[in-house]
């Protein structure tokens, strides 16, 4: 007939077509009644590029869409570009600016794109329902957290990717206006039409295979693209608090001010403008001569010369290496076992921290006090530090953060939370990690000083006993479970090996009795030794003999193998108090 074939062009999913008429319609009646041949058409040429058991089929989503095993063919999940636990990077149409797109969205967000649909709750429907393809235990990308940190609310569907957006399908029609001022009226006229017609035509009932309590695509639509950080969204950590910050903190107002202008946020800008307040003790001339822009020479003398015990490091220039945190205080120990038992501890008690969305702020001024309290002898046993008493975070309409006791609620993906992997301490609170939260509600602030408390080494290390009265805390907040029973619950929520999980065990178990007093540190040790040396008055003074001999053994301490010697065959030998349990230790 002449007529000019439709086109085909890529949508986001490579299960998608969008088909458009060749040329444009004319404005005469009749050309209206050629639209439904014009469809029946474009459906047409579509079957004739599909396999005898495909079809195209025009609903709005697919209504299985995120779950496993319901693509042909099949890919894994959590690619990374979408970084979706529901859906592979392989749906999106390989165009590069689809992927690229939803990439940058998550980018620039900070975290995937958040798409929740209440669930349609039917007679034996479970409620509170709790969506069952959310895997919470997946630790794949930094991204993966997001459900941990409440992403997936109660009684919804939860989604993750452009694709439960964007993969939808939809009916769209192209005005041609004479000129400008006829667009715009249209436009005006048109738009609150929108809703009207987005009723009439509801198609959606389904997400994730699950009847859904909305029957329209558009939320979704808009979730899915959804680029804007947590501060255009007017969010802020809610565990921040302005009572955390350093009141007497001095800073370089003029500096600040340009990295304010040059894009920094205002904590970060006053962290920078902080370390600018002195000229650099130590400057070389030739640095003087040139201020070469590519190189970062001048900021890391600066840097380096403000001794603080964490270091905030920006990348290098002329490489690929990213922002680091420097974690500082910890005093070289006598043994390679206890050096390594240390860094293994402080990057697990990191991963626990993004894992589980912990919370560990306490007031500036009050980490100072503690960091003066550690120079007391045998701190370890005898002092107390100010410690932040609840470290999860808050779930919806608590008013109260706090962890949740060790009940029959347990279907959070996360093991239970008990202290020890050989030795279980019974005299421990049972909790359990910490549940995603379930929507953002923030709980009434109140005094700061109500969120923490002083504690022993080892009730933060190992754990608070629970108070034998529900009411010596007048805010009922549960005992503080103990870093090192965080990490074991961190360990218990991920995938590890049992030959892996043991030998990590021995690391935390030296850490977990050095804590309690069952293991002495190397300062009491060489007290000790200097105490009992013969050649030692009680005068305070250490002979040149005495510091020979301890540091002869030293090198013998290190050169022991305490793991082969066992629990109870080093006994005896130089040091044996810094690895060997006591009698009364099982």
């Amino acid at each position: 007939s002449g007529e000019r074939a439709p086109t085909f062009h890529p949508e986001f999913g490579r299960f998608m077509l969008e088909a458009t008429p060749g040329k444009p319609w004319g404005i005469e009646f009749k050309d209206l009644l050629a639209v439904e041949p014009n469809m029946k058409w474009r459906r047409r040429i579509a079957k004739e590029h599909m396999a005898d058991t495909e079809s195209p089929v025009t609903m709005t989503t697919y209504p299985l869409l995120g779950l496993s095993d319901t693509l042909i063919p099949d890919y894994p999940v959590s690619g990374e570009r979408l970084r979706s636990q529901f859906v592979p990077d392989e749906i999106a149409n390989p165009h590069i600016r689809f992927p690229t797109l939803a990439a940058n969205i998550r980018a620039r967000r900070g975290r995937k794109v958040e798409v929740n649909v209440p669930v349609f709750r039917d007679e034996k429907t479970p409620w509170p329902f709790k969506d069952p393809t959310v895997n919470y235990d997946l630790h794949n990308w930094p991204e993966d957290d997001d459900v941990r940190r409440g992403a997936a609310k109660d009684n919804e569907i939860h989604m993750d990717a452009m694709a439960f957006g964007m993969g939808s399908c939809c009916l769209q029609i192209t005005f041609q206006a004479k000129n400008i001022e006829e667009g715009r009226k249209m436009y005006d006229q048109l738009s609150p039409l929108g809703p009207i017609l987005l009723a009439l035509t509801a198609t959606t009932p389904i997400y994730k295979g699950f009847l859904v309590d909305t029957d329209v695509r558009w939320n979704q639509i808009s979730n899915a693209v959804d680029d804007r950080t947590p501060e255009e969204l007017g969010e802020e950590d809610p565990r921040l608090r302005k009572e955390y910050f350093d009141p007497d903190l001095i800073v370089d107002p003029a500096l600040k001010q340009r990295l304010l202008d040059g894009g920094m946020d205002e904590l970060l800008a006053a962290h920078f403008a902080h370390l600018f307040i002195r000229d650099p003790i130590v400057i070389f001339a030739e640095d003087l001569q040139e201020l070469d822009l590519s190189k970062a020479d001048h900021f890391e003398n600066l840097q380096s010369t403000n001794w603080q015990h964490m270091r905030f490091k920006p990348p290098p220039p002329g490489n690929d290496t990213g922002w680091r945190v420097e974690f500082r205080p910890m005093e070289i120990q006598m043994t390679d076992f206890e050096n390594a038992a240390f860094a293994i501890f402080i990057v697990l008690i990191t991963r626990a921290i993004l894992s589980f969305d912990l919370n560990f702020y306490i007031p500036i001024p009050r980490v100072t006090d503690n960091m003066q309290t550690a120079h007391s002898r045998d701190a370890v046993l005898n002092e107390k530090f100010y410690f932040r008493k609840d470290p999860f975070p808050p779930a919806t309409g608590q008013q109260t953060s706090s962890s949740t006791t060790a009940t029959s609620n347990r279907g959070n993906g996360l093991s239970s939370m008990v202290n020890g992997v050989n030795a279980p301490r019974e005299d421990v609170h049972d909790t359990i990690a910490p549940q995603p939260a379930n929507g953002s509600v923030s709980p009434e602030l109140g005094p700061v000083e109500d969120e923490y408390s002083l504690m022993t080494i080892d009730e933060i290390i190992n754990g608070q006993k629970a108070p034998s009265s529900p009411n010596i805390d007048p805010n009922n907040t549960p005992p503080f479970p103990g870093l090192i029973p965080l990490v074991e619950s961190y360990l218990s929520s991920v995938n590890i090996d049992v030959e892996t999980r043991c030998a990590l065990a021995r690391y935390l178990d030296l850490i977990r009795r050095r804590a309690s007093g069952g293991l002495k540190t190397g300062a009491r040790w060489m007290r000790e030794f200097v105490a009992a040396h013969p050649d030692y008055h009680k005068d305070s003074k250490v002979d040149p003999g005495v510091a020979y001999d301890i540091c002869s053994a030293v090198e013998e301490i290190a050169g022991t193998d305490w793991e082969k010697l066992g629990r109870k065959g080093g006994r005896g030998r130089t040091g044996w108090e810094m690895f060997v349990r006591q009698d009364n230790q099982d």
